[in-house]
């Protein structure tokens, strides 16, 4: 992570931090964003910061189950920044896919969105996590689901999908 991010945001006696990092598209030509290095760390910090308040810690496997949005690779950078091994599974699999590869990791954690979009269909992830929960031994492996949500309000007090036991809504965290 130090030297994906923080190596060239320090570049130049830190003017290195205002150059592009990563650009980001989605599905519409319009939909894109840029981010800095100095806005990548500080983006990367805070998920590796608010995983670790949900007890992930070095050495811990952590299954990111997302779509191609910027918290992706944010997540992935996040994760090596504390040690955590992380096993991003395709969004586009199923329950039963994706809790194998749950079990077989023995995941403590799994990072999502509360869906991702396919040009104009919704796949509801979060849905699908909590099915994959309830198959083989996942229910047991994983203590926390943490959601990031795609058109997160930071006005509401409400989630934009079912809130489960183990659930963590990551905008708001």
């Amino acid at each position: 992570c130090y030297n994906a991010i923080d190596r060239h945001a320090l570049a130049d006696g830190g003017k290195g931090g205002a150059n592009i990092a990563m650009i980001w598209e989605g599905d519409e030509p319009t939909d894109t964003k840029s981010f800095t290095y100095n806005e990548l760390l500080q983006k990367v910090s805070k998920i590796a910061n608010a995983l670790k308040s949900q007890g992930v810690k070095k050495g811990d496997k952590v299954t990111i189950y997302m779509p191609m949005i910027p918290e992706l690779p944010m997540t992935m950078l996040a994760c090596a920044r504390i040690g955590a091994v992380h096993s991003v599974v395709f969004a586009g699999f199923s329950a039963e896919a994706l809790a194998a590869r749950v079990s077989a990791a023995k995941s403590k954690h799994v990072v999502t969105a509360d869906i991702g979009l396919r040009g104009t269909k919704k796949i509801e992830l979060k849905a699908i996590v909590d099915d994959a929960l309830t198959k083989l031994d996942c229910n047991k492996l994983v203590e926390s689901v943490m959601v990031f949500e795609r058109f997160h309000d930071k006005n509401s007090e409400s989630a934009s999908f079912e809130m489960k036991d183990k659930d963590v809504r990551m905008d708001s965290l």
